[in-house]
């Protein structure tokens, strides 16, 4: 079996849900698919078309799904607006890239620490 090293210093939450970025706010925003977040950035697949470049900063609104109290299956979204900087784009096809985002101010959680010992949320 192969080892893998792991570089990440925080578990990410694997999960389906919109995104909606812009280099400006005050333009029109594009819609983006969520693929993982954790407090320090996010991954997300867009249209290569309406692709932000490597390095460009953005601000991205975006909900994180969080467990209810009785942490059982009950879930409540948290909805964040963060301004962040490209930091990767990989090409997954001709018509489509995934683009991670550094988040310049954290999340207030951890959210994959919320599902430990759980399957991923959305995928």
């Amino acid at each position: 079996m192969d080892s893998v090293m792991e570089r990440r210093r925080e578990a990410r939450l694997r999960y389906s849900w919109p995104i909606w970025f812009a280099e400006d706010f005050d333009e029109i925003l594009t819609q983006g698919q969520m693929v993982d977040v954790s407090s320090s950035g996010a991954a997300f697949t867009c249209y290569a078309d309406r692709c932000p470049t490597n390095g460009e900063y953005i601000t991205a609104r975006f909900s994180v799904p969080r467990l209810g109290a009785d942490e059982e299956e009950s879930f409540n979204l948290s909805n964040f607006i963060r301004d962040g900087r490209i930091c990767r784009i990989d090409e997954l096809g001709p018509y489509v890239r995934r683009v991670a985002v550094q988040f310049c101010e954290p999340l207030s959680f951890e959210p994959a620490a919320q599902t430990s010992g759980m399957e991923p949320l959305f995928v």
